[in-house]
Formats: structure tokens, sequence, C-alpha cells
């Protein structure tokens, strides 16, 4: 299926791709970001049932995060690295959040899905150097891992 969106024929096949693994609902009931993505605000624009029993705090807590680490690059590297858009200021889970809720953007989705899916290399690496069900095994990657809607419990 193909559209013309700003005068760029895109092929939206590339939604039929993007299978994650875990809804934002589940991330934050196991405990991402060290709980701290969304100010009240933010949070505010999304469905109350994603927050029942969501890990959340107003500041970084590792604790909250499942695997007790800290896994990810500064907002400084992603704005570096041209990783944010206006669309979502927040980020790759802030996108997915507003996809999960029926917000479809063509041109900054097809962005994200590839970002998603290049992303799968950690999973491949987790498989490959860890026993199956050793979550101990490589956290950081796990907690990574689950921060993009892929399953960290291989």
């Amino acid at each position: 299926m193909k559209k013309l969106y700003k005068k760029k024929i895109i092929d939206l096949n590339f939604y039929k791709i993007f299978k994650p693994e875990l809804t934002p609902k589940k991330m934050l009931k196991l405990g991402v970001f060290g709980g701290s993505y969304f100010n009240k605000k933010q949070i505010k624009e999304f469905p109350k049932s994603w927050l029942i029993n969501a890990k959340l705090s107003k500041t970084f807590d590792i604790n909250i995060n499942r695997f007790r680490v800290k896994s990810g690059l500064s907002r400084e590297h992603w704005l570096k690295k041209g990783w944010i858009f206006k669309e979502d200021p927040l980020g790759w889970f802030q996108w997915y959040c507003r996809f999960c809720n029926g917000r479809k953007i063509p041109h900054i989705d097809e962005i994200q899905i590839k970002r998603w899916k290049n992303f799968r290399r950690h999973v491949l690496a987790i498989k490959k150097n860890c026993e199956r069900g050793d979550l101990s095994c490589r956290r950081r990657q796990r907690q990574a891992i689950l921060q993009w809607a892929y399953n960290p419990f291989i």
C-alpha cells in the first residue's frame, strides 16, 4: 500500500514488520526508564488503565527498573544523533505510546519502526551469549530491550 505524504510517496508496508512483544502498559508494570519517563501532565495523555500497577517515580530510580540497572543513552545523545522529533520530544517510548493510542504519522512511524527493528540485534546478542532463562546474564541489555518493547525474559 502506498500513500502520498508531503509530496513523497511512502510505502506503508513497513507497518507490517512492527510486531512489538510488549504493550506500553506491560512495560510500565515491569519497570522502565527508572519510572520517570513522563511527568504528571504528559502521562494524563494515556489511558488510566496503563497506570494500574505501573512503576512510576518523580525522579529516576534504578530500583524501579526491572533489572535494577541503568540502561540507555542520555537525552543529549539522542538529540545529537537526531533521534528526537518535535512530534515526540521524549523519544521512542512516547512515540510508541501514542502509536498504540491510535496516532499515525507515516514519515515518523517509518523512522521509529526501523529503529525498533534495528534494536533486535540486542535480542540476538542475549540469545547467543546467555543460557535460556538466565536473567542475571546481560541485565543491562535485557533492560534495554524491555524499553524497546521486546520480551527480556528470553
